[in-house]
């Protein structure tokens, strides 16, 4: 057998049901052996759209999402997706082809050091130097990609490698890593100092989501009584509409959640990852008790010095916790919920045009199911987006925050729809980040997917002219002129709408759905609310 049929069957082992990439001369090999194989190989039109599609995949299910690409531009050009993958804490294991082993000692064509090149975005990054060790590193790339917190593995395959014929031999047996419980002790220690708090919030992260442990996070709070925020990558992990619920945390200003923080003397962090919402900005003063609830122990920061700390599985420690810690009457965050709901649906029948971003995102929760996801790109519409998209479900609305890349909603949605095609899918994204990887229609068509591309129009690098204004009170070259998105989409053979009155939003949305295709929902905004946002906040009273 030849060693990339080896290499496939690894894969195939690992339970890999999609590979994106891009075929090349280095992964010739590989690419054939694909032919003869049970995983589906997603051409697509650029590697940068691959490693997104891999990232989304990963995060959505579980299990890491693979992609492939030949060596030196193909490699480089999955940096992007790859690190958002890493620090984004999604599975996923990139492969690249490489030239022969017998050409890297020197100076050659498209020769570059992948490994070192991946090592600082990537938990594990390797070459493959003898087909004998192939089933090992395939099996640890999965473990180690998929282990708490997951992330990138990155596996460099020379092309004399692949090619070269070996004798039979099979992939390794598959081993699934099982959390331990905390040490019972931990779970008292923390369980007294909930006990003792006067006014405790819970700030849940990412993690809950990544360990399943949404119901466990509901079940604590509603057992202790206790108001939760999500960071923006934890959104509906508790389900908005809860009583419980404050919504997400994580602008870098005064919002009304950001007050339950400041009238909070204990801060139950749970499954959160300090890359989304550093603790400068909610523990400023470094006053306030930190307990962190997590399957992996905490990172180490002047303003996160915990009182407790409980490194378990998270749904265990929770239950545990729970059971010891007495419940408590109304804290002050409470009175919160209300008001942050009230304020959620202010700009529900404002029809002004260019439509103001608060209902787009109003409108757009209106027309889907609480199980149908939306991917968010990066841009001023994520800020809204975070804000104000009412999230019932984890995993339903998907967004780029540790790493916050451009670019994700378009092969992230179409990821979406392959790891869950009974849902209804949505990228949300601005006209700039659409224009970085809008090639991917072409693969979406091809593929037979449906989901539609809403695109929160403003001709602007709106978040930058956002900044901009804020600390200089002029714009400063963030302008460009866009094609017709319509058009464009028919160019495909997709479709393409555009919003010409507020009040066709919501029909024009429901069309779209309906067409089982993709379509280009284009939908000018109004962008001035971006800096009435900013005095808004900067005027908040605490109203608790």
């Amino acid at each position: 057998m030849k060693a990339s049929d080896l290499f496939v069957q690894c894969l195939e082992n690992e339970g890999v049901e999609y590979m994106f990439g891009v075929p090349g001369e280095e992964n010739i090999d590989v690419m054939d052996a694909l032919l003869d194989s049970s995983i589906k190989f997603v051409t697509t039109r650029h590697e940068q759209g691959a490693a997104f599609m891999a990232d989304v995949y990963g995060r959505l299910t579980g299990r890491a999402g693979v992609c492939l690409s030949t060596l030196g531009p193909g490699a480089t050009n999955l940096v992007t997706g790859v690190a958002d993958a890493n620090m984004d804490r999604a599975p996923i294991v990139a492969i690249a082809g490489q030239g022969a082993t017998t050409r890297m000692h020197k100076e050659s064509h498209q020769i570059l050091d992948l490994v070192n090149l991946f090592d600082p975005i990537s938990k594990y990054s390797t070459q493959i130097r003898d087909p004998l060790i192939i089933p090992e590193i395939v099996r640890k790339a999965f473990k180690v990609a998929q282990a708490e917190k997951p992330g990138c593995s990155f596996i460099d395959f020379p092309e004399n490698i692949a090619g070269a014929e070996i004798e039979d031999m099979a992939p390794l047996k598959v081993q699934s890593h099982v959390l331990p419980t905390a040490p019972v002790g931990k779970c008292s220690q923390v369980a007294d100092i909930i006990s003792a708090a006067k006014s405790p919030v819970i700030m849940a992260g990412n993690g809950v989501i990544r360990e399943g442990a949404a119901d466990a996070l509901v079940d604590f709070a509603e057992k202790l009584n206790m108001p939760v925020a999500t960071t923006f990558m934890a959104k509906g992990v508790i389900p908005f509409s809860h009583d419980l619920c404050l919504g997400a945390i994580g602008l870098q200003a005064r919002d009304y959640v950001a007050f339950g923080f400041d009238e909070a003397d204990l801060v139950i962090c749970v499954g959160y990852d300090m890359v989304e919402y550093h603790p400068r900005l909610w523990n400023p003063d470094r006053d306030k008790q930190i307990i962190h609830i997590d399957a992996s122990p905490a990172e180490v920061d002047q303003h996160y010095i915990l009182e407790a700390g409980v490194v378990g599985d998270i749904s265990d420690s929770l239950e545990r916790i729970a059971a010891k810690a007495r419940r408590r009457t109304e804290f002050p965050a409470h009175k919160l919920h209300d008001i942050i709901v009230k304020e959620m649906g202010e700009f529900a029948d404002d029809n002004a045009f260019p439509v103001k971003p608060q209902k787009i995102i109003w409108d757009l929760r209106q027309v889907l199911d609480p199980e149908d996801i939306v991917i968010s790109d990066v841009g001023a519409h994520k800020m809204w987006m975070a804000r104000m998209f009412q999230a019932e479900s984890p995993n339903t609305c998907i967004i780029s925050n540790g790493f916050a890349s451009m670019g994700i909603a378009l092969p992230g949605a179409m990821a979406a729809k392959l790891a869950y095609p009974d849902r209804k899918a949505v990228a949300v994204t601005g006209d700039a980040g659409f224009m970085m990887n809008n090639q991917e229609i072409e693969t979406a068509m091809r593929l037979g997917l449906s989901f539609v591309i809403l695109i929160i129009n403003d001709a602007k690098y709106g978040l930058i002219e956002w900044h901009q204004l804020r600390h200089f009170g002029r714009a400063s070259h963030i302008d460009f002129q866009n094609p017709d998105f319509v058009k464009f989409a028919e160019s495909f053979g997709a479709k393409g709408y555009r919003v010409e009155r507020t009040e066709d939003l919501v029909p024009t949305l429901r069309k779209a759905i309906a067409d089982e295709t993709v379509v280009i929902v284009d939908c000018p905004v109004d962008y001035a609310e971006n800096m009435k946002l900013t005095e808004k906040l900067g005027d908040l009273v605490c109203p608790i």
